[in-house]
């Protein structure tokens, strides 16, 4: 069986047709969802793309994995998706970026050349395309081939995108390429296509520039009127707050809609690929994003902070093997960590014990587990957004760690968790919009309580599980990946 991991960057959950979105159309997405299995409440468990990144190749939460910002370096003990594709006996290829900092204890030393970009590729990976999303150097360099001038792209090296056909763009330059290697495939073959659309700039690529009527764009959630300092913070930073004008607002809003619709299209390509090539049924494809976007709710442009706009995100599985369900929708709070358990279940690999995330298998055998999380839970650290606004380190011991926070969101309640020991608890069920809290003070301890069960659940367990007693014995969890190799 082929595996196929496709990341849309910062594409919000709520941005389907077939999840009932008024004006978006994704018809080959949603064509996959009918044919599989679509995760209806599923979150990233970081923000930015680097930290949400990280949960996803390794199945690991932020408090475990400890990427706390792009360019924090992920430590070199994790196992991950590619290794533990290389286990089950493919050579996993990429296809754009993983935004994955090397860990400097395995490099060379300070002249290391990964040492000077954070858009690192994730290790265990194959380059079929490196593409990174900063500087994308290998699809500019084309461009210029083809005839094209792209000096005004410098700063922003897709910024031109709509004066140029949507036939050559960053998206369709990322698609061709993967096509031109899945041809050339004689056996099963593990691929990771990392499309950055429809990330900022908010400007979606030829004719979809135009689909999307400015005016014809639903409002955004506004903003609470007493907002956590944090909230005021992003507020602060130029490229997180939406703009006052509304009719620039809803522009943003069309463009992001076309860069939905064109990776969309890209898609359609891929799927029509594989079935001409007889391999749509012998392909299991993978769809989700690394985090949300605001698109301007709560004031707010793309992904920061702790509501919910910037961690839901699409979530779509289509196991081709028979028995598998068809069309199914998981309404269970489904999470990126649960991706990579799944992944090896669905290769034949054991499920490493360092992955706090649970494999999605029985939904996909049309089951729905006893015990399942009744919670979706993610994480954000802001110690860089305050080095940015200069504000001084917090006093104390481990003053930068209390720059963060944890959000437990569970049925029609949001429970925040502050580095510092304050809260907020919203009441989603009487206002979904998030500036209505919650009056009852049970109601915050349980929700604390239940924060608190779930950091104990998760803390690290790697070697929990085995005893050093004449050998070494194993019990729950199993051993660790790659035990004994070697």
């Amino acid at each position: 069986m082929n595996i196929l991991l496709i990341t849309l960057d910062q594409f919000r959950g709520d941005c389907l047709g077939v999840a009932g979105h008024p004006i978006v159309q994704t018809p080959h997405l949603d064509r996959l969802a009918r044919e599989g299995l679509r995760l209806a409440r599923h979150y990233s468990q970081a923000a930015p793309c680097g930290p949400g990144r990280a949960c996803l190749y390794t199945g690991t939460y932020q408090m475990n994995n400890r990427v706390v910002a792009n360019g924090s370096p992920l430590d070199a003990r994790f196992d991950n998706i590619a290794l533990a594709a290389r286990r089950a006996g493919y050579e996993p290829t990429l296809f754009g970026y993983t935004d994955q900092a090397v860990d400097p204890r395995v490099t060379s030393g300070p002249d290391d050349a990964r040492l000077r970009s954070y858009e690192g590729v994730l290790p265990g990976f194959a380059i079929g395309c490196d593409l990174p999303a900063g500087e994308p150097v290998a699809w500019t360099s084309w461009l210029r081939d083809q005839g094209y001038d792209v000096s005004d792209d410098a700063a922003e090296a897709y910024g031109s995108e709509p004066v140029r056909p949507a036939e050559v763009s960053q998206s369709a330059f990322l698609t061709d390429r993967f096509l031109d290697w899945m041809r050339g495939q004689t056996r099963p073959w593990f691929a990771h296509l990392s499309q950055l659309r429809p990330h900022p700039p908010y400007k979606a690529a030829g004719h979809f520039s135009t689909m999307y009527d400015p005016d014809a764009m639903p409002d955004p959630v506004p903003m609470g009127d007493e907002r956590h300092w944090l909230h005021d913070a992003l507020l602060q930073q130029k490229q997180l707050s939406a703009p006052a004008d509304a009719a620039k607002l809803r522009r943003i809003r069309a463009q992001y809609f076309g860069m939905i619709s064109e990776v969309d299209h890209q898609l359609g390509r891929v799927w029509a690929a594989l079935e001409a090539r007889g391999q749509w049924d012998e392909t299991l494809i993978v769809v989700t994003a690394d985090h949300g976007e605001q698109l301007g709710d709560q004031g707010l442009l793309q992904k920061a902070g702790f509501f919910e706009a910037s961690y839901h995100i699409l979530g779509i599985v289509r196991d081709p093997r028979p028995g598998k369900v068809r069309g199914a929708i998981v309404d269970q709070y489904t999470e990126n960590v649960d991706l990579m358990p799944t992944l090896c279940d669905a290769m034949g690999v054991a499920v490493p014990a360092q992955c706090d995330g649970v494999a999605l298998t029985p939904f996909l055998d049309g089951e729905v587990p006893e015990m399942w999380r009744d919670a979706a839970a993610w994480e954000f650290d802001w110690r860089g957004v305050l080095i940015q606004l200069g504000v001084a380190e917090a006093p104390g011991a481990r003053g930068l760690e209390q720059h963060c926070l944890a959000v437990r969101r569970s049925e029609g309640l949001a429970y925040v968790q502050f580095g510092d020991g304050s809260y907020r608890c919203f009441d989603l069920a009487a206002d979904p919009t998030w500036r209505t809290e919650v009056s009852d003070p049970a109601i915050v301890l349980r929700e604390a309580q239940a924060m608190l069960a779930w950091r104990a659940r998760h803390t690290d367990r790697t070697l929990t599980g085995l005893v050093i007693d004449n050998g070494v014995k194993g019990r729950w969890p199993a051993m660790p990946a790659g035990w004994g190799e070697g």
